[in-house]
């Protein structure tokens, strides 16, 4: 088995002509930022996390097997250029680009805080170090896809949505968004990576409301306590700069927060023990 490349929070394996092995890790990053801290028990999280949204979607996907706590066995596909976010409320990058113009939405569409919107918006982004929102005209010119390939995409993420907003829904949560990706296997398109709290935004429903900053059950703890603390701003500014952006130390009480939460989410979500 050889290394193949360390990403922001796994570590891939070329195990043989057909597939790679996924080794999840404790890492984290946040605004395109690594930290040197590990949130303990995260990449068990996110490895069961996905084997259980495999297993549990109803969607061609890459999944072979889980081979470890930390580890996934997976087909080797040729991975498409273009992530899928699907966003289910006002929220999160969302709001900027709405207030700055560059994004339209629908004219009766609350934009109050964390208020849902009127159905599922597919908002793409490039992959990149920093990902690029692009809509259908872009994402063409830039030839990330096809248009045959942009609208199956669409309609395919919509759909995985909504089918893990109501399991996410009956646990008690809600999937404010997510993010996907997929790839060519065999002339089709299927869905790949990994699925798990580094990819979507959870929020528990008896704590939800519109217009405030909601409870998170993902890595938006992270990003949250950031830019309360002028972080964000901070990072923009390095980069601005030419410089790279320097990771704070994150406070003990952050850390075990996410631990805590992304195995609630697991447990709740799944019905399982981890």
């Amino acid at each position: 088995m050889k290394f193949l490349t360390s990403g922001k929070v796994k570590d891939l394996y070329d195990v043989d002509t057909h597939s790679l092995l996924f080794q999840f890790s404790d890492r984290v990053s946040a605004y395109d930022v690594k930290f040197s801290q590990d949130i303990p028990k995260k990449g068990q999280v996110l490895c069961h996390f996905a084997e259980f949204w495999f297993n549990k979607l109803n969607v061609a996907n890459h999944f072979i097997a889980r081979k470890s706590k930390t580890e996934i066995l997976v087909k080797k596909m040729k991975m498409i250029p273009m992530e899928c976010v699907v966003r289910g409320y006002f929220y999160g990058s969302l709001i900027s680009r709405w207030n700055n113009g560059s994004i339209q939405l629908p004219k009766n569409t609350d934009t109050t805080l964390a208020a849902k919107l009127t159905k599922p918006l597919f908002d793409p982004t490039t992959k990149s170090e920093h990902d690029i929102p692009v809509d259908k005209i872009k994402a063409l010119e830039m030839n990330l896809v096809s248009e045959e390939q942009y609208i199956l995409l669409e309609k395919t993420s919509v759909d995985i949505y909504n089918q893990m907003a109501s399991i996410a829904n009956d646990a008690g949560f809600i999937l404010a968004d997510l993010k996907l990706e997929f790839g060519i296997l065999d002339g089709e398109i299927v869905l790949g990576d990994s699925i798990g709290p580094d990819e979507y935004r959870l929020w528990p429903k008896d704590s939800f409301a519109v217009g405030k900053i909601q409870e998170s059950y993902d890595k938006q703890i992270l990003r949250d306590w950031l830019t309360a603390n002028g972080y964000q701003k901070q990072f923009e500014d390095e980069r601005n700069d030419g410089k790279e952006p320097t990771a704070p130390q994150i406070p003990s009480e952050i850390i075990k927060t996410i631990t805590e939460r992304y195995v609630i989410a697991y447990e709740k979500l799944t019905g399982l023990t981890l």
